[in-house]
């Protein structure tokens, strides 16, 4: 299968022929990687990377339009592959999605993801019977942010002005000037998002990844524990590679066991990234028979 500068290629040649070459190539392998997998194929596809700073590649509410277009028609007990590309989004939303999804296709669902899949992208991950990463895949931590501030973070930093001021009460000012940015509801608001995003990823787990396993439970924890904690994960944006993901106890298929599957893949991958470095699309839903979505960035 081609690579990086071998799609840009075919894509030019394609575009010689005065239809959209991008559209023609990224919708040929999406129908060959079906052909390979035999499963419905939907790519789920944000263009934040070529595209910072717009606004709907988060994962919102928007997307089920997109989902729903993608799902029509298709036949049902073959299952889905997932294949997510997010810098993540609303934690609502996403249960809304999942419950979606598992709607129409129960919890026969294989999340792919070619590159990246962070916050309420591996949420949606999490809620798939497994997970296919390569070498160059990542996922992240689904703690809850407030505008960019880590609800873990807002607690922690309360317990420690607690602490600091029983120890020294002369510090009262100063984290009084610290604490008084929070209004008064937002620390059970902070408690309150890490409870549901942890109580929604378990039982999705036990549910769905860990169904029928007598440990589904011990597992569930172990994975929420490793992904919905900002003391340990240190930033949201931590990168988490294949082996973390194996680690923290998620079924995890690797790309690079079937080379044809994984050219297929990442040759998907490749047609879409040059899609938004080379449009004015913002984000792509799309199934393998050509249901497509598109949202304009521009």
């Amino acid at each position: 299968m081609p690579n990086w500068t071998q799609v840009l290629d075919e894509i030019i040649i394609a575009q010689q022929g005065g239809a959209s070459g991008i559209d023609i190539v990224r919708k040929k392998y999406l129908g060959l990687l079906q052909q390979k997998t035999s499963r419905n194929v939907i790519a789920y596809y944000s263009g934040y990377l070529q595209k910072p700073g717009y606004g709907f590649g988060h994962v919102n509410d928007d997307d089920k339009n997109g989902l729903m277009n993608a799902i029509h028609g298709l036949d049902r007990t073959l299952g889905l592959d997932l294949i997510l590309h997010t810098p993540g989004g609303d934690i609502s939303a996403a249960e809304s999605i999942v419950h979606y999804l598992r709607q129409m296709f129960g919890t026969n669902i294989r999340a792919i993801i070619p590159q990246i899949s962070m916050s309420a992208g591996t949420m949606i991950a999490c809620a798939c019977s497994e997970i296919v990463m390569g070498k160059q895949s990542n996922i992240g931590p689904f703690d809850p942010q407030f505008g960019g501030i880590p609800a873990h973070g807002v607690l922690e930093e309360f317990e420690k002005a607690i602490e600091a001021v029983k120890l020294d009460p002369r510090t009262t000012p100063i984290w009084q000037t610290v604490v008084s940015k929070y209004h008064p509801s937002f620390l059970g608001e902070c408690e309150k998002a890490i409870d549901l995003a942890g109580a929604i990823v378990r039982s999705w787990l036990i549910g769905g990844m860990f169904q029928n396993d007598p440990q589904a439970v011990d597992k569930a924890d172990k994975v929420v524990a490793a992904l919905n904690d900002h003391a340990g994960t240190k930033t949201h944006a931590r990168h988490f590679h294949i082996e973390d993901a194996v680690g923290f106890g998620l079924k995890v298929v690797k790309l690079e066991d079937d080379p044809d599957l994984q050219d297929l893949v990442l040759t998907v991958h490749h047609a879409y990234m040059h899609t938004f470095a080379n449009t004015n699309a913002g984000k792509i839903i799309e199934n393998h028979e050509g249901a497509c979505i598109v949202l304009c960035a521009q």
